[in-house]
């Protein structure tokens, strides 16, 4: 651990504006380098909401690194497999093996609730010293001589060397910096986590995480807290939302949008949560997220659509790389350089974040796909083989720290091309 960094007024060194898996792995990341940090979140006390959440081998890959990783598999599922199947016939279209990609990626796949990775993260804050505030509300960002400073719905003030916006989707610094609206997809989510007892007769894989893709609807399931609960994910297509109202994604579509789907995913929708829905909404990617010596973070500078399950993945990547940065420049005669810090951050980030943002929006439409489109889809998915990592190698990879670290992307192959079989069930290769 390197020696903090003085500031003028004893204060912090860095704010962390919000208290969700973003702010607090990265207010930890920045923590084990010395750094003083202070956490505002809004709410009163910290906790998430949702239910599971995927990790793939680019974040357990950091949990190691933070000494993490043993505590969250202990709180978690390492499945077997990933699995994509028809919703409307069930059959299986591809498959990960998810030992092989482990040995690929030298870390695992694993599958925890939301709640349990965020508690990992605000245990080792404490433990690390960071400073812990709720009750606060973040309305305006202001620039001063040496840092930045944030001003709070009661009229109070906060300001450090540093501050760093992981206030969300909805983030007060992305309005007033950016000043971009969110994109609404048009689809929603419902989710739920039971315990296993209730869908073992459903015909589910508990060993497996399972995605079940159909016309303008998925299903995502798998298990969570060492096989004890299962976790359901229903998204689809609202016809209210296309229509232009806004009150959509209701009970009453949920139950529309799967009518026509196999048994294992029509027996999981009377399971789904019906007092809430979240709303699938993104942003288009942006080029400049450090304004001053405030920088976003996370959903407030890169909120993706759920379809790669990379969205709580980039914000802790961010805070990773964000130290890592950190690291390299402490020490230095004149003191910690954060507008190098800073630019380099912003460097790296950018534009494999775009990657994420755009291929998420891509695999949604490839997801959804009705008629013609679909065959094609399903002949393709069932030519290619369970062992080529080709479309995960650019993202499952080490997280870069330079953009020539970067690597390159997959190359898309068009659904064009796809020879359809002259007799259905016949399967013809590219």
């Amino acid at each position: 651990m390197n020696p903090a960094p003085t500031t003028a007024d004893g204060g912090a060194d860095v704010l962390v504006v919000g208290g969700g898996i973003g702010g607090l792995s990265s207010a930890f990341a920045l923590a084990r380098e010395g750094l003083r940090v202070r956490v505002l979140e809004r709410a009163q006390e910290f906790g998430e909401v949702g239910a599971g959440i995927q990790v793939a081998p680019n974040c357990t890959r950091i949990l190691a690194d933070y000494g993490l990783l043993d505590e969250a598999k202990g709180l978690g599922v390492l499945p077997e497999n990933m699995v994509m199947r028809d919703a409307l016939d069930g059959r299986e279209l591809t498959r990960l093996d998810l030992r092989d990609l482990e040995r690929r990626y030298g870390s695992p796949y694993m599958v925890i609730h939301r709640s349990d990775l965020h508690g990992i993260f605000l245990r080792a804050c404490r433990r690390a010293g960071v400073e812990l505030l709720t009750d606060r509300t973040v309305v305006e960002y202001e620039q001063t001589a040496d840092g930045a400073r944030v001003l709070l719905e009661d009229g109070g003030t906060e300001e450090a060397s540093v501050v760093l916006a992981a206030d969300g989707l909805h983030s007060v610094a992305r309005r007033q910096l950016v000043g971009d609206a969110v994109v609404s997809s048009d689809y929603v989510a419902y989710r739920a986590a039971v315990p296993i007892g209730e869908v073992r007769t459903h015909g589910v894989a508990e060993q497996d995480v399972t995605v079940h893709v159909g016309p303008r609807c998925h299903f995502v399931q798998y298990a969570l807290r060492g096989g004890e609960m299962f976790n359901q994910v229903a998204v689809f297509e609202s016809p209210k939302a296309r229509a232009g109202k806004k009150d959509w994604g209701t009970p009453d579509e949920l139950d529309a949008a799967f009518v026509g789907t196999c048994d294992t995913v029509r027996k999981g929708i009377p399971l789904m949560w019906r007092d809430r829905w979240w709303q699938m909404l993104d942003r288009d990617p942006v080029d400049t997220w450090i304004h001053g010596r405030v920088a976003l973070l996370g959903d407030a500078a890169h909120p993706p659509l759920q379809y790669m399950a990379q969205g709580a993945i980039m914000a802790i990547e961010d805070g990773w790389v964000l130290a890592r940065h950190v690291a390299r420049r402490l020490g230095g005669a004149g003191g910690l350089d954060w507008d190098a810090v800073l630019a380099a951050y912003q460097a790296v980030r950018v534009e494999h974040c775009r990657r994420v943002l755009n291929t998420a929006r891509a695999w949604g439409e490839l997801w959804h796909l009705d008629g013609t489109k679909r065959r094609q889809r399903n002949v393709f998915l069932r030519a290619r083989d369970t062992y080529d990592y080709g479309f995960t190698d650019w993202v499952y990879g080490p997280t870069a720290l330079e953009p020539d670290e970067e690597p390159e992307m997959f190359t898309a192959v068009p659904l064009a091309s796809v020879r359809l079989p002259e007799a259905e069930g016949e399967e013809t290769a590219v």
